[in-house]
């Protein structure tokens, strides 16, 4: 349910505890002598690789909710805080540096950005207890509020006080403190408040304030991860109290935590394994409750985003909303993931194609825990990925490509998440190893006869047919100006460049490339369609163009050389309208 009345009485009374607090804070830094020397930290760079955990002879019994405040303390040095990759990655590689900004920004998923190729920015995972009742969550949100409003009133003080430099300043609401305290509160909270800064990160950058933007991109980066005893709990509420014994280890330690869960490496028992022998699995264990809280979770993060008034108008912020609460309760069913692992693993689909590899299920995975095979390789995001060969790189822009058409307008199903992470390159055997369904969209004939039919129409670039067809599907009311006509219209035309018969093959991404100069000019015309869009996009577009968009991104950061007529061609050539 959204933030009602009470929410703001626990903001009020939580604003006094935290300004008395704070007060009797400074006045005691003030009351005591600053150090003469900065203090450092001897330990440098340190990398962690998870051992087999066996979960025989282990005291598995849940622990008091509360007492593992300070659990890491307890842990070796070098599994206080471990490096993962940014949401539901199955790859075993686990090393990094441990002393990593944990809220360091990273690219984000943009149709419109060819960035040069840099490397994947690790992130530092800690253990903390997942929020689950409704009260507790209504209370951290409370307090954030109550932060936020502190850092705006103390910002506030600090202009009122200072000397004007001439020099426009930002929010008072967006500080970097406050941003600091959204992106922790937010890892914390995990869930939708999580997922939706992952969401918005994954669109366009431009369309939004860079306040905004800095928050989304940073929690993209951020996750923690459940403590022991919860994680206990989770387990054998989905699996039984003797979950352990379907595993000859289990690493208690998650190599990868994200929105709604992490995930473990363990060894599935032989008598269990759909091979017969004992295989090595990726364990997906949900975050509890995170499923029964998003409603609710999502009315108080609108409210925060809300207040100040910062998103623009064209954004249409309840509809995103809407479109992602819908996703993420989708992504919650780890049942309906399995069901969407085991149609991409079928002979119609992927099945028989030697260049991917899907992982098989337990069948013993539920709605909460899924087990899948555990496959190798790089996310094909690394920096080790990208300095490859040109021929590699070449061949895994082309798969992702070829894949991406061949879900749109062959199987009418698409894993719609384009995080590099999900997608694994395999150097020795050549494969691109599909990890994450859980974003999986299916699309109705109708609405991809007349997507295609506008795709179609900007490839040749008939401008009356795009805006007949844009009318049809709901991108367009016909009461729009010629302004937002032209802007709508380019955009799809230069989209379709790579598709378009007078395009010179094979097509060239990333810095400095062709398509560099056509997201810049794409780019110009966002603030256009922000401004004068009088309506939001087809609901189904939303996953559609952030799949097709990270597609594009990461031929660009591969700088990659692709023959995308040619892809277009084989997979368009043979559709079929209305059959």
């Amino acid at each position: 349910m959204p933030p009602s009345g009470a929410f703001g009485w626990l903001c009020v009374a939580h604003s006094v505890a935290d300004i008395a607090f704070r007060a009797a804070q400074i006045r005691s830094a003030q009351a005591l002598p600053k150090p003469s020397l900065p203090v450092t930290s001897s330990s440098g760079p340190q990398s962690f690789e998870p051992r087999p955990y066996s979960t025989k002879g282990v005291d598995s019994t849940p622990r008091v909710p509360g007492s593992d405040v300070h659990e890491q303390s307890n842990l070796p040095q070098d599994v206080r805080s471990i490096t993962a990759f940014k949401d539901d990655p199955l790859s075993p590689r686990l090393s990094g540096n441990t002393q990593s900004d944990p809220i360091e920004p990273t690219p984000s998923f943009s149709p419109v950005d060819s960035p040069k190729p840099e490397p994947a920015i690790a992130r530092n995972l800690h253990s903390s207890k997942v929020p689950s009742s409704k009260l507790g969550r209504l209370f951290h949100y409370g307090g954030l509020a109550a932060s936020l409003g502190y850092g705006a009133a103390t910002e506030i003080i600090r202009r009122s006080t200072a000397t004007s430099s001439g020099t426009p300043q930002g929010p008072v609401m967006m500080t970097e403190a406050n941003i600091k305290r959204l992106v922790s509160k937010l890892s914390q909270m995990r869930g939708a408040a999580l997922k939706l800064g992952q969401f918005m990160s994954i669109q366009d950058t431009h369309t939004l304030p860079p306040e905004v933007d800095k928050i989304f991109r940073r929690v993209q980066d951020s996750a923690h991860y459940m403590p022991d005893w919860q994680m206990e709990e989770v387990m054998s509420s989905a699996l039984g109290p003797l979950w352990s014994d379907n595993f000859t280890s289990f690493d208690r330690i998650p190599f990868a935590a994200a929105s709604i869960g992490q995930v473990h490496t363990a060894v599935l028992r032989a008598s269990i394994s759909p091979t017969g022998r004992e295989e090595r699995v990726a364990v997906k264990i949900q975050f509890p409750n995170i499923a029964s809280s998003i409603a609710s979770d999502i009315g108080y993060v609108k409210l925060l985003l809300t207040a100040g008034q910062l998103l623009p108008k064209g954004l249409f912020l309840d509809r995103t909303i809407q479109v992602m609460k819908d996703e993420l309760a989708d992504e919650c069913d780890y049942s309906r993931e399995a069901r969407s692992l085991k149609r991409y693993g079928s002979a119609e689909l992927l099945g028989q194609d030697s260049r991917f590899k899907v992982p098989w299920v337990w069948e013993g995975s539920t709605d909460r825990v899924l087990v899948m095979e555990h496959v190798g390789g790089a996310s094909v995001g690394e920096l080790s990925v990208s300095t490859l060969p040109q021929e590699e790189r070449n061949e895994i822009a082309k798969r992702i490509i070829d894949l991406c058409l061949r879900e749109l307008f062959q199987f009418r199903l698409m894993q719609t998440d384009p995080n590099w992470t999900n997608f694994l390159w395999n150097s020795s055997t050549w494969q691109v190893s599909l990890v994450d369904f859980g974003a999986t969209r299916e699309y109705t004939k109708e609405f991809m006869d007349t997507w295609l039919r506008i795709l179609q129409a900007a490839a040749i670039e008939d401008r009356a047919a795009c805006v007949e067809w844009s009318l049809k599907l709901g991108y367009l009311t016909g009461e729009e100006n010629e302004i937002m006509l032209n802007a709508h219209v380019d955009s799809m035309i230069l989209l379709a460049t790579p598709f378009r018969s007078s395009t010179s093959q094979p097509f060239s991404f990333g810095h400095g490339s062709p398509w560099a100069e056509i997201t810049g000019q794409i780019r110009a015309r966002i603030p256009i369609m922000l401004q004068h869009r009088l309506t939001p996009p087809p609901r189904e577009t939303y996953s559609l163009n952030r799949k097709l968009s990270g597609a594009f991104l990461l031929a660009s950061r591969l700088g990659a050389v692709v023959n995308t007529k040619k892809l277009w061609d084989d997979v368009v050539d043979g559709y079929q309208f209305g059959a």
